[in-house]
């Protein structure tokens, strides 16, 4: 059979919540057996069952996340609650963010023993509701995450017992290899909610006195029970290679049979476990020689381990170098019935990923009865070290009712084991060692964000000081996808970590913004391409070193230029030049750099709603705007530098009055001429250097801002006429293409309507003034971008457009600021924009060396609201410190009335104000969606949406009508499909609801 990579893991096991703790437990050889949680049934009253492997905070959810209602989360079944939560944190481990996984074959997979809930829930008739009648069902425990994930592939719960679990790896694995899914979650799932099995073992003579399962040990006496849950994110091997997955292991071959009818139906049987075992090992590829330890079922009892080994050593004891290594991490944790197979699968593939295997607790006293060295078998005592190489190892897990399966697992090829291929990792020529990247951060809550920035300060801070790029990437995979965003930029991990902290310390609202940023908000960019005087010797030469996009973008726009320049202007930025000042070589480089920092921006997802360029600046605008090739701008760009430096010397200086009051000056100086409007005080003038002496002296002597330009000719002024019908001999040999982006002229003052960029344009865009103030508010005006972002080696527009007043509202960004400037400011105006709302393609930010798979800590859940017996409970107090579970890492989340994203948006003061309908009927409305949810009324406010934020299905809105009806009888009955258009938030509904009420009022006419 094909091979299957285990990507990604997750699990919640008592004294151990997460997979780290889980190795640190199995490390330590822990003991995870106590006493019975106060949330489950009264020690008093079944003393022999009380002890176990039991789990804390089983009760906590973490509902507002899942947008399920207190009122559904209360009639969850535990099993179905955890494992939403387990899930979660499993595909984010696998290196995927669980948005993404929205709407592909994925499957979910499930081995869950009995159904305990259901008994506990339903068997008061009185008490049934249809929120129960899904609760309470096992069958829907796999649903429940094919559902809140939207994965459309196989979804089902199996139950044999306790092979369960591992009987779901064993479908996963083989709907994997047919082609149904593309990406498998295999879980189990098992807590212990009530006593009654405890006391069938206990009546069968095989329950534990002390609650300790003793794996082949001559103490043992009988099962513990324990609490699992446990996901494993499963795909081909070679998807999982080509993706750069970090594997953990790779499973090699499953079977799964029956005893069929043995002595008894749940007695087990040594021939069908043998049988299980050779299948196993056939479908695998392996002799058993070969396999180097086996994970086994061991649950401590006489005749379940006697029948076992004898099975094993019937297997394992052929003629090999050493004896096959056995153990069973029910030692540590009980007997996790229907998530036992999942909880060996997950230490094996840990012992292989760390070539670690854990010493067994218990092995100190083997069995003598077992004969375990004369059946090639030897119990763990200490820690094995696995050698280099692939190592092969099994799992085995047997149902009470007889069906047994086993797994066949090696380690992961050395190169993925590893991080990535050492290729991968190789520096680029030109580029720098450390570059930086964008951490990204996302959470369903202001609050939710504010406890991951924590975890993940924390996390950050524990790892040796180093490089974050690869790290950054790792999070743009994975901490993505939910409403409420964060994003910094980061070199190194010392770095990265005082971000987060300080992120984490600083108040919500400075954290994520002044508003959210919802799937359906995008910032929309306009391009504003700077012209020549912005630029200097070895601009952009920072980025070049640290952003390969940028360097091939570079290249490219070198290529296109050098037959028509005769030099090139990559070594040209690169050498830091002087001659880059001349405007022969000047307009090249600012194009060159114009053109590869827009292509940059697009390849990262950056694209503009309309583009602007200053003068020369509309070149490279054209070329993004699909107005011009590559290729015929480069050569119109040269053709027009090479010309222009022709021209005798002349200056320009820019003025900080306007057009009105630097006319009499120019009256006065018939030689000097307008040459820009860049705003209402902003101007440039040009002409002869002595001309423009004397009018900077006179501006100066009156208190006038003038700067002089740093170009060495009077630029659009009569002074070009002289090259103008060259210039134009070159241009009518370029097609007259339309933009395919709305595009501003700054030769118009206004949007391009029907006009094409042909020879006439670009010789009088050339002579003409720059009417850069009017295009831009006509830009502003007609495009109504959210950000300007400036295209050029430094801010020459921005400060402009500030100025003007043109751009109020909108957000100013420059990916390449200054002479000092690097990839991080490329880094930061993504982050930015990222916040905003956009996506970006993030693989083109970042050298192919930093795109390894880095493991981060997984999602923190709130651990506010609790559900006990069918019920909400209240929350810890504030200065208490909750259970650390599975979704709690020792973080205390403050007390909020407002859990939902939308109530969270609106608490600043959105919750008190009227809607269209009277107080009356919106009061009548909180207090029905209050009911109906289970929610508190503080917790529902006017902005609060039915479906996103309440998780309102079918049953919920009749349950809704009945009670709205029953709160304001003058409506009469209300009919549900003129009142679903209705159900966007509260408000609307309230709304709807008013207009009928005060129709109905209206006398007839």
């Amino acid at each position: 059979m094909g091979d299957i990579a285990v990507v990604g893991i997750d699990c919640f096991f008592p004294g151990a919540y997460g997979t780290d703790a889980y190795w640190e437990l199995l490390l330590r050889s822990g003991d995870a057996i106590g006493g019975l949680p106060d949330e489950r049934w009264t020690a008093a009253d079944f003393p022999a069952v009380s002890r176990g492997g039991f789990a804390d905070g089983i009760d906590s959810f973490d509902h507002a996340f899942f947008s399920v209602s207190p009122r559904e989360a209360a009639a969850m079944d535990p099993h179905q609650r955890m494992l939403l939560q387990c899930a979660w944190r499993a595909i984010e481990d696998s290196g995927t963010a669980p948005p993404a996984l929205a709407g592909t074959d994925t499957g979910v997979f499930v081995g869950m023993m009995g159904g305990e809930w259901g008994r506990l829930t339903m068997s008061d008739h009185r008490w049934v509701t249809p929120q129960l009648g899904a609760g309470g069902s096992a069958g829907m425990t796999a649903n429940r995450v094919s559902y809140h994930l939207n994965l459309s592939g196989p979804s089902l719960t199996v139950d044999t017992a306790c092979s369960s679990s591992l009987v779901a790896v064993h479908l996963a694995v083989n709907s994997l290899l047919s082609g149904e899914t593309s990406t498998a979650l295999a879980a189990g799932v098992n807590l212990v909610l009530s006593p009654s099995l405890g006391l069938v073992y206990e009546q069968l003579g095989l329950a534990a006195p002390d609650g300790r399962c003793k794996p082949f040990s001559a103490e043992a006496d009988g099962i513990g029970r324990g609490d699992g849950v446990a996901v494993v994110v499963l795909r081909r091997l070679e998807d999982a290679l080509a993706d750069g997955s970090r594997v953990y292991a790779v499973i090699r071959g499953t079977a799964v049979n029956q005893d069929g009818r043995s002595n008894g139906v749940t007695a087990p049987s040594r021939w069908a476990q043998q049988k299980v075992l050779e299948a196993a090992y056939r479908r695998a590829g392996v002799t058993p020689d070969q396999v180097r330890f086996v994970e086994a079922h061991g649950t401590g009892t006489v005749l379940g381990d006697a029948i076992e080994c004898a099975a094993l050593g019937a297997v394992h004891g052929v003629r090999r170098a050493e004896p096959c290594a056995l153990g069973s991490v029910k030692g540590n944790l009980g007997h996790t019935e229907g998530a036992a197979g999942l909880a060996g699968l997950i230490k094996t593939a840990l012992a292989l990923h760390h070539r670690l295997v854990p010493a067994s607790r218990f092995a100190d006293r083997e069995n003598p009865r077992l004969r375990l060295a004369e059946r090639g078998l030897r119990l763990l005592k200490s820690p094995l070290r696995l050698p280099r190489g692939e190592t092969v190892a099994g799992v085995s897990s047997f149902g009470m009712g007889g069906t047994n399966v086993h797994a066949v697992l090696a380690t992961a090829p050395r190169r993925i084991a590893a991080g990535g291929s050492a290729a991968a990792r190789v520096p680029a020529p030109g580029s720098t060692g450390s570059t930086a990247g964008v951490f990204t951060l996302t959470a369903d809550s202001p609050e939710g964000l504010r406890r991951n920035l924590a975890v993940q300060a924390a996390a950050v801070a524990a790892r040796p000081r180093g490089a974050a790029a690869a790290l950054c990437r790792s999070s743009n995979r994975v901490k993505t996808g939910l409403p409420y965003r964060f994003a910094t930029t980061a070199r190194d991990t010392g770095e990265l970590a005082a971000a987060l902290f300080e992120a984490a310390e600083a108040d919500a609202d400075a954290v994520v913004g002044t508003r959210r940023a919802p799937s359906w908000s995008r910032p929309t960019v306009a391009f504003l391409f700077t012209g020549q005087g912005s630029e200097y010797p070895g601009m952009t030469a920072g980025l070049h070193r640290e952003s390969a996009a940028y360097r091939r973008h570079l290249e490219e726009a070198d290529a296109a230029l050098a037959p028509h320049t005769g030099f090139s202007v990559r070594e040209l930025l690169l050498g830091a030049d002087p001659r880059v000042r001349r405007t022969r070589y000047a307009q090249p480089a600012l194009f060159a750099v114009g053109y590869a920092l827009a292509a940059t921006l697009d390849g990262l997802g950056v694209r503009p709603v309309a583009v602007l360029g200053h003068s020369a600046g509309e070149f490279a605008a054209a070329v993004t705007a699909g107005a011009l090739t590559l290729a015929e701008a480069a050569e119109l760009v040269a053709v027009r530098g090479a010309l222009m430096e022709e021209l005798p010397r002349g200056a320009m200086l820019a003025v900080g009055i306007g057009r009105g009051e630097i006319a009499p000056l120019l009256a006065a100086e018939p030689e000097a001429v307008l040459a820009a409007v860049n705003g209402p005080s902003d101007v440039t003038v040009s002409g002869p250097v002595a001309v423009l002496d004397r009018i900077e002296r006179a501006l100066r002597a009156d208190g006038v801002r003038a700067r002089r330009l740093g170009v060495a000719h009077a630029f659009h002024s009569p002074g070009l006429q002289p090259v103008l019908g060259r210039l134009r001999e070159r241009a009518e040999r370029t097609a007259a293409v339309r933009p395919q982006i709305p595009f501003a002229s700054c030769r118009y003052g206004r949007m391009l309507r029907e006009e094409p960029l042909d020879a006439a344009y670009w010789v009088g865009q050339a002579a003409e003034p720059v009417l850069f103030g009017e295009a831009l508010e006509a830009l502003v005006r007609e495009s109504a971008p959210t950000h300007l972002l400036e295209v050029g080696p430094r801010p020459q527009l921005l400060p402009l457009a500030g100025r003007s007043g043109a751009a109020r509202g909108r957000d100013f960004l420059h990916p390449c600021p200054g002479p000092e400037s690097g990839g991080r400011e490329l880094a930061e105006v993504v982050a930015a924009l990222y916040r905003a709302g956009l996506d970006p393609d993030w693989a083109t930010l970042y050298e192919p060396r930093d795109r390894g798979d880095e493991r981060l800590a997984p999602y923190v859940f709130s651990t506010e609201s609790r559900f006990r017996n069918g019920r909400r409970a209240l929350a810890a107090p504030a200065d208490t410190a909750p259970p650390a579970g599975p979704a709690h890492t020792g973080t205390t989340e403050p007390a909020s009335a407002v859990r939902t994203p939308a109530a969270a948006a609106a608490a600043s003061g959105t919750a008190s104000q009227r809607t269209g309908g009277s107080r009356e009927v919106l009061a009548a409305v909180i207090a029905a969606v209050s009911e109906v949810g289970g929610y508190a009324n503080e917790e529902i406010v006017p902005t609060t949406r039915f479906y996103e934020d309440l998780g309102f299905d079918s049953v919920m809105i009749m349950q809704l009508k009945d009670r709205i009806e029953a709160r304001l009888p003058r409506l009469g009955e209300i009919s549900v499909p003129h009142m679903l258009p209705a159900l966007r938030s509260v408000a609307t509904l309230a709304d709807h609801l008013g207009v009928q009420i005060t129709a109905k009022a209206a006398p007839a006419a």
